[in-house]
């Protein structure tokens, strides 16, 4: 049976839809045109999908899966994680996932450290930087600290906050557009006319809910729900939250007020010659 679902394009970046749209075999086209807008100096020509599941080389700790990873033609490694909700370690995060797209590079027994890039992309929707104008695309690398020259240049990570580009123009860049689009995508209507570039195309294309089998639609209604639970359930917390915290900061002043007039009035018996053992057994 199939549901109604009230949007022309899915919201591509739940889980199984990004991983849909931009990891599977026959949408790799729309990931080479991704990663060369993200990592243009990368010159990615063609990719394979690597596995997911990397186990810890340690049995008492836990591995990691990738949201997807690839590989280009020359071996250079990309991991593509989305983040929909704020996360106070997500970059720490970054750098344990990227360490295990390098060991896994090494071979065993062999005393060699060389190894092919790793890039870390991760598509955030939400602000981590809180930047006023408008930037969503930050880059890091390791670097040393007072000179700025690269240690290395083959790790780098790559963070795009996507709600920071709030409008988009005929002067927009590519990758502008492709983060108002990811971002938006539930909401739009149409493909804006801004957007005529092969990577909106495809990326319309894959997102288009008419095109979606009847399980594809099922499936979607269902994961909407979720998340729109999820997004509830961390919205009523919050406010939960805010609301305690002002009680207890309400409680707090209350406190502090008694306080502050009981030593004011212990000012004044001092003042007027009271004993100190009379003004002590007064404050208890």
């Amino acid at each position: 049976m199939e549901t109604e679902i009230n949007c022309r394009y899915a919201n591509i970046l739940l889980d199984y839809w990004f991983k849909r749209s931009f990891g599977t075999e026959i949408n790799k086209r729309l990931m080479i045109l991704l990663l060369r807008e993200i990592i243009p100096e990368a010159d990615v020509e063609d990719i394979s999908y690597g596995n997911k599941e990397h186990p810890n080389p340690f049995p008492d700790y836990h591995g990691v899966i990738f949201d997807i990873e690839c590989i280009s033609s020359d071996g250079s490694r990309f991991i593509v994680e989305i983040q929909l909700a704020q996360q106070k370690w997500f970059m720490e995060r970054a750098l344990y996932y990227s360490s295990f797209a390098v060991q896994e590079q090494l071979e065993r027994g062999v005393d060699s450290y060389e190894f092919m890039p790793v890039y870390f992309i991760g598509l955030m929707d939400f602000s981590f930087h809180n930047d006023s104008e408008g930037r969503f695309l930050y880059r890091y690398e390791l670097v040393e600290m007072d000179s700025g020259e690269p240690m290395t240049d083959r790790l780098r990570y790559y963070f795009l906050e996507l709600p920071n580009v709030k409008s988009i123009s005929e002067k927009s860049s590519d990758l502008e557009k492709l983060c108002y689009a990811l971002h938006n995508m539930a909401a739009l209507k149409s493909r804006p006319k801004e957007m005529q570039a092969e990577i909106f195309e495809l990326l319309f294309n894959s997102a288009e809910i008419a095109k979606f089998t009847p399980e594809e639609k099922i499936k979607y209604e269902h994961d909407m729900t979720t998340d729109r639970d999820i997004r509830n359930q961390i919205a009523f917390s919050r406010e939960q939250g805010l609301k305690e915290g002002i009680e207890k900061g309400i409680e707090k002043g209350i406190e502090k007020g008694a306080s502050e007039e009981r030593m004011r009035i212990m000012s004044v018996l001092r003042s007027e010659g009271v004993p100190e053992d009379i003004i002590s057994k007064l404050q208890g």
